[in-house]
């Protein structure tokens, strides 16, 4: 079968067909492997001993990730729609760092060279279009969003009367000595996380410090229930199957039987 430019674009930007998914299989395959080989590149003892394999690998990744950068730009019938949006962006920004290595060669630059270079696990991000998911959870957090603010609301008024009462309760003696102290601590011990740096010495202060983890334990479900709720109510196998992605910018999870983008009004 002839390779056309609008074939090779259909590979690289759609998920509807084996040639399509085996496309995407084999990139995420290397998205994971370079994140392993930065992880690992960062510990010392494994970069004294394996530190040439893991340059090798990285400038493989590396020519691989561009060809596929340029293979994109290439394709997009908008090119700098493509190169600005956020997938662009974490595209480019996935390579950059190896090409900018070459062209710093003042020493005391190095230091600054090697911080650019853990953007390399930047790449993770690029398993986002991949995520036949992503789309569907964006939305329903976008849906949440009014609900999750209330709620987020009520959570910093409990933080502020139940710091505001342990600083009344336990004082500076205990480690409380003001009210921004109080709700540090009110935060802590309602996300059940309990650093133990200020603890109540008092009946009433540990009846209190109770009540408040209790209450994490509830509070914590339910941003969960908010999102799932939304979840459910958008849930659709067939639209999950089906979907179209806008080689212009990279929208995902567009109708089967749309014509335009819906984000950047590119024709599909």
């Amino acid at each position: 079968m002839k390779l056309t430019k609008k074939r090779i674009a259909e590979i690289v930007f759609d998920h509807n067909d084996w040639a399509s998914r085996t496309f995407d299989v084999v990139l995420l395959v290397l998205i994971f492997g370079s994140v392993i080989v930065a992880t690992l590149d960062s510990v010392a003892e494994l970069r004294s001993r394996f530190g040439t394999t893991f340059y090798i690998l990285e400038v493989v990744f590396t020519v691989l990730f561009t060809i596929e950068y340029i293979l994109r730009v290439w394709l997009t019938g908008k090119t700098l729609r493509y190169v600005t949006s956020f997938y662009g962006i974490v595209d480019l920004l996935a390579i950059l760092p190896f090409y900018l290595s070459f062209f710093v060669a003042d020493v005391q630059l190095l230091t600054v060279v090697r911080a650019l270079r853990l953007l390399r696990v930047v790449r993770i991000l690029k398993l986002g279009r991949y995520l036949s998911e992503a789309d569907f959870i964006s939305q329903s957090l976008k849906a949440s969003m009014a609900k999750i603010q209330i709620f987020l609301f009520t959570v910093l008024t409990v933080v502020l009367i139940m710091g505001t009462l342990m600083y009344l309760v336990e004082g500076p003696s205990s480690g409380f000595t003001s009210i921004p102290r109080g709700m540090y601590w009110a935060i802590v011990t309602l996300t059940t996380v309990g650093f133990g740096d200020i603890t109540p010495s008092t009946p009433l202060g540990q009846f209190i410090a109770s009540l408040i983890m209790l209450l994490g334990y509830a509070i914590i479900a339910v941003p969960t229930g908010i999102v799932s709720s939304e979840m459910a109510k958008r849930r659709n196998p067939h639209d999950l199957i089906h979907s179209k992605t806008c080689h212009s910018c990279g929208a995902e999870g567009l109708g089967i039987d749309d014509k335009f983008c819906k984000k950047c009004g590119g024709e599909l």
